[in-house]
């Protein structure tokens, strides 16, 4: 998305109407705390003490909540609801959000209020408790709603379709007399989001996911199967020619595909480090689709819209989130994105350089001109820190269980080691700083520390520093003694790759996550400091500043721009690739096994693909071949 252009599509939506026909639901969590259960006297018992409850929107009103937290002008829900006290809550939380429910019918017979109880003990969903499954539409309330949409189609931008649940108000009546509505305006834009009568929607616009789509095109998925992306796109060809409108089609991390007769596009999902929940998430993107294509966008940028929206709102737990004008600024206006998941994810489709391990992910179409080469340290050239990990993971276990560290029982620990390294496997490359930021989120999520016993990430920084460094020094007491050599502390043939574009007159640059004057010191002590001629950059204490984003930018801002395919960067890390790909550069993943110093790590190609890599290599030691295919005599 071009610069300002998110901006401008938050600044339009403010102005645009949009009606919603659909299902509304109440989602219910209530909190149970068993410390305060007692026996009934009635029925000899245990009870469930609810201790907090909490009710939001669901179906039909989460899409309708998120266009309210987009400020979208005006929402009008058409709906029908029971004469229940759930009815009363969903139209007191509507109107709280400035959603107007002049058009939410009762039906006082034969229906119940579309209610989901959640009820969770600890951090455990229980078994949900349903209401709304045996509900009726009478063709009278199916008449009367019907008829209200049609006064007021015309003073609406766009019009939401959402299909939740088989009791609701789709009978096969209404969807007759709904298709009728969209026949009689065909200027007026209908998208339609059902989740069993995809085919009826005559006439309008559609948003499904991917399993959805190869169903409905005849292959046969399980709902949480893989869909390839050659399966989507014969499906989005097929559904195109089936409904001759629009089709939005969503894959999880994957992103979204749309097609239209302008052809397809492709949207990247977004990477997120935190822990998320996707509960909601397809609500929040068709928010997003809508309200854009109701400022008149087009499908793509809806699409990416909608990608933005869903986002921000799969980072929040325990609820059916909504994504702000705020919020979606701060993951739109510099995205990082998953590119290439499903080669990243599937060894068996890379297609290597005739008779060598590397690894070409995207060709360029012109020839190379290198003058830059921007260099990840730790595990990229040394492996003076290698095993890290084995070092940040305990002292991030015992940081989050405190006092209980010995005493916690064995279940609880390996919930908490799988956590830490699911967040040490995804923030590899990133700032130390940032890494322990988020541990923290982890020391809160399980409550074992008190907050007044925390401390900042500066100060569990110091801690892992301190025993890293107890590690590192030992390695290069080793070098110093002549227990080691340069060769076992840094990846195959880095060192004389190095040397070969320095002597090409290339301008290197040494980047890390872990602070400068540490960076400084293993360079001068692995003896290759003067190749970079002062050009080596880390971490400089500032979480908001990271080291690699701060070198690039003074890369691009001394060469300008239109030079940027001038730049090659070679690291192991997501950050440098990722950073280097939005900047137009090249981006040479380096997928190390850095415990032998040579051949490939696999989950390193998948992180490094999806960050954006053009080529992988496991090492250097195909460094003649690798120098040809960047153009480097």
């Amino acid at each position: 998305m071009k610069p300002g252009l998110l901006e401008e599509i938050i600044d339009k939506i403010k102005s645009v109407k949009i009606a919603i026909v659909g299902d509304f639901c109440l989602d219910a969590y209530w909190f149970i705390d068993e410390s305060g259960s007692e026996i009934s006297i009635e029925t000899g018992q245990a009870t469930k003490p609810v201790r907090q409850q909490k009710y939001s929107l669901g179906g039909a009103g989460n899409v309708a909540n998120n266009l309210a937290a987009m400020q979208v002008k005006e929402i009008r829900a058409f709906g029908v609801i029971g004469n229940d006290p759930f009815g009363i809550e969903m139209i007191r939380i509507m109107k709280l959000a400035g959603i107007d429910t002049g058009n939410l019918l009762v039906q006082d017979k034969h229906w119940s209020t579309h209610v989901y109880i959640k009820p969770y003990i600890t951090d455990h969903e229980q078994n949900r408790i349903d209401f709304g499954n045996y509900n009726i539409l009478t063709e009278e309330t199916a008449d009367k709603l019907i008829h209200n949409l049609k006064d007021v189609i015309n003073n609406v931008d766009l019009t939401i379709i959402n299909q939740q649940v088989l009791s609701g108000i789709h009978t096969e009546y209404f969807r007759q007399k709904l298709v009728e509505v969209i026949s009689l305006f065909p200027g007026k834009i209908f998208i339609a989001d059902s989740r069993n009568f995809m085919d009826f929607y005559h006439g309008a616009y559609r948003k499904m996911n991917d399993t959805e789509a190869a169903l409905l095109c005849g292959f046969k998925k399980v709902p949480d199967g893989s869909v390839s992306g050659s399966e989507v796109k014969e499906s989005a060809d097929e559904l195109l020619r089936r409904y001759r409108k629009p089709l939005f089609i969503t894959r999880g991390n994957r992103g979204s595909l749309t097609i239209s007769d302008k052809g397809i596009s492709e949207i990247p999902g977004l990477m997120i480090l935190s822990k998320t929940d996707t509960v909601g998430a397809g609500d929040s993107y068709l928010a997003g689709v809508a309200a854009a294509l109701a400022a008149g966008y087009s499908t793509d940028i809806a699409a990416e819209s909608g990608s933005f929206a869903a986002g921000v709102t799969v980072q929040k737990l325990f609820q059916t989130g909504t994504a702000s004008p705020e919020e979606i600024l701060r993951i739109g206006q510099d995205p990082d994105y998953i590119y290439s998941p499903e080669i990243a994810d599937d060894i068996r489709q890379a297609k290597y350089l005739e008779k060598t391990e590397i690894e070409i992910i995207n060709r360029w179409k012109n020839d190379l001109n290198i003058k830059y080469a921007i260099f990840d340290n730790d595990g990229t050239i040394s492996t003076l820190r290698e095993g890290w990990e084995l070092v940040m993971a305990p002292v991030m276990v015992k940081a989050i269980l405190g006092e209980k560290y010995q005493e916690t029982d064995e279940t609880v620990y390996n919930k908490v080691v799988t956590r830490v390294n699911e967040l040490i496997d995804k923030t590899t490359g990133i700032q130390t700083l940032m890494q322990m930021k988020l541990l923290l989120g982890l020391i809160k999520e399980f409550g074992f520390v008190p907050e007044d016993q925390m401390l900042d990430e500066f100060g569990y920084k110091e801690i892992f520093n301190r025993e890293l460094m107890l590690m590192v020094k030992q390695r290069e007491e080793k070098l110093v003694h002549g227990e080691l050599t340069i060769e076992d502390l840094t990846l195959k043939y880095a060192v004389p790759f190095l040397k070969r574009l320095y002597n090409n007159r290339i301008k290197l640059y040494l980047t890390s996550g872990t602070d400068e004057e540490d960076v400084k010191h293993e360079a001068s002590v692995i003896g290759h400091d003067y190749l970079f001629e002062g050009r080596i950059y880390g971490a400089v204490g500032d979480i908001n500043k990271e080291a690699k984003k701060i070198v690039l930018d003074r890369i691009l801002d001394s060469i300008g721009e239109s030079e940027a395919g001038q730049i090659v960067t070679f690291g192991d890390g997501p950050v440098e690739i990722r950073e280097t790909r939005k900047r137009g550069g090249i981006t040479v993943g380096i997928a190390s096994n850095e415990l032998r110093r040579y051949g490939l790590n696999q989950a390193k190609r998948t992180r490094l693909i999806k960050a954006g890599a053009d080529i992988v290599a496991p090492d250097f030691s195909q460094a003649d071949r690798l120098l040809v295919l960047l153009n480097i005599k």
